[in-house]
């Protein structure tokens, strides 16, 4: 059985709601009222901290990124506990394969504390137990350092890894990682993203489409390399 990486947001939980409203409000109390879902978008995939930064540089807020990071994660950690869902067919497939004894981790862009405050809340914490945020890390997604990283701790060859992604920067990270890649786009439009195109399954239809089975049969079949 290939070693397992999953990436948190959009991918095994539904926490984009939760960052959307987090980041909107770190960026109303520093005069940015226009944050839209639709600008929200563009970020995800791509770590809170390297968002951040292209925020703070686009509207010319004078904080510092440090300060806004904080805030967001403080805005973030209150609504995680209460608001965060895990998509059923994901739970499914990761009660399968602990199960089955599978070496599994999380690998995320979101801060440490993030993390395990949604898989505490979520029950996850008591099946996915290696965890590895960006924060560990050189460089976020697309840069593979962080699921990297992830089959260090596991103990286990990159080419024998598959990562579960909701994003085009993380299918990227993956394949500049050498591992093979399910991906289950997040938004659904950019299901033809060239990134998607090299993932060895692929669920155009994001969640909706998902089957544990579906995925659970292609990683037992699927050759490392």
């Amino acid at each position: 059985m290939n070693s397992v990486i999953f990436d948190l947001d959009g991918t095994l939980v539904d926490s984009e709601p939760n960052y959307y409203e987090s980041g909107r409000r770190t960026l109303e109390r520093h005069g940015i009222a226009d944050f839209t879902w639709e600008h929200h978008a563009r970020f995800i995939g791509i770590g809170t901290l390297e968002t951040l930064e292209i925020l703070k540089d686009r509207y010319g807020i004078a904080a510092p990124v440090e300060q806004l990071l904080a805030e967001q994660n403080s805005a973030y950690l209150e609504l995680a506990g209460t608001r965060t869902e895990v998509f059923p067919q994901m739970r499914e497939l990761v009660e399968r394969l602990h199960a089955e004894g599978a070496a599994m981790a999380v690998a995320s862009g979101s801060s440490r504390e993030a993390i395990d405050a949604v898989l505490a809340a979520t029950g996850l914490d008591r099946l996915l137990t290696t965890v590895v945020s960006a924060e560990e890390v050189a460089h976020g997604k697309p840069a593979p350092d962080v699921f990297l990283e992830a089959a260090r701790r596991l103990g286990a060859d990159p080419a024998g890894c598959v990562v579960f992604e909701d994003a085009a920067p993380g299918a990227r990270a993956a394949r500049a990682a050498g591992m093979g890649c399910v991906a289950i786009p997040y938004v659904r439009d950019t299901a033809d993203d060239p990134a998607f195109a090299a993932a060895g399954l692929l669920f155009p239809g994001g969640q909706a489409e998902f089957s544990a089975d579906v995925a659970h049969d292609w990683l037992t079949t699927r050759r490392p390399g």
